[in-house]
């Protein structure tokens, strides 16, 4: 027994669905580091103002440092410089601050993104998946005994439609009542097959 894909419409719809999932889940990543790369955008004048103002700061200190070598007045000629350049190490900071706001938009952003397209593939595509896992792998355990066979037989004649019963036997349950081997085989045959799995026997 063996998942069969080629024939059962079953097994190529879980396929393609599986396909489509990692074709959903893909795009929303890439989108999301889209929107990421795209707020980011926004701390390119923070860093301009970072590194104005770091350059200007550093100059206005070392101009400062040179007019205090002026003898008498060199002390009081370097305080505006002084002034000056804790103004300008300010807009540096501001600079910085802005894109670190940036940095936590951006990351905000993105994950709100991802939240609704992984939201649907952890809580309905998921979920949905295992329990198929879980069903098929119950009915391939079930097939390899002839209780199991008989069992999967019953939930054929339940849960099948007529169209199909009737053409295994016109008195498909009269004959799955005598146990006929044929008819319980084509008919655990036909439940495995709803589950896109073959009998190997």
């Amino acid at each position: 027994m063996k998942i069969y894909a080629d024939r059962f419409p079953v097994a190529l719809r879980q396929l393609l669905t599986d396909l489509l999932v990692v074709v959903w889940v893909y795009a929303a990543v890439r989108f999301s580091l889209w929107v990421h790369d795209l707020v980011q955008k926004l701390a390119v004048p923070g860093q301009k103002l970072e590194g104005a103002g770091g350059g200007l700061a550093d100059n206005l200190a070392d101009a400062g440092g040179k007019v205090g070598r002026v003898p008498l007045v060199g002390d009081e000629l370097t305080a505006p410089f002084e002034r000056a350049a804790e103004a300008a190490r300010a807009v540096a900071d501001a600079g910085r601050d802005q894109q670190e706001l940036v940095g936590q938009l951006a990351l905000a952003l993105a994950i709100a993104v991802l939240v609704f397209p992984l939201g649907l593939v952890l809580f309905g595509w998921l979920p949905l998946r295992l329990r198929w896992m879980r069903r098929a792998a119950s009915a391939k355990a079930m097939a390899t005994a002839p209780a199991g066979r008989d069992l999967l037989a019953l939930r054929a004649l339940a849960g099948q439609p007529l169209r199909k019963l009737t053409r295994i036997d016109p008195d498909v349950a009269e004959a799955w009542r005598r146990r006929d081997d044929a008819t319980v085989d084509a008919l655990a045959a036909l439940e495995l097959r709803r589950l896109g799995l073959r009998s190997g026997r």
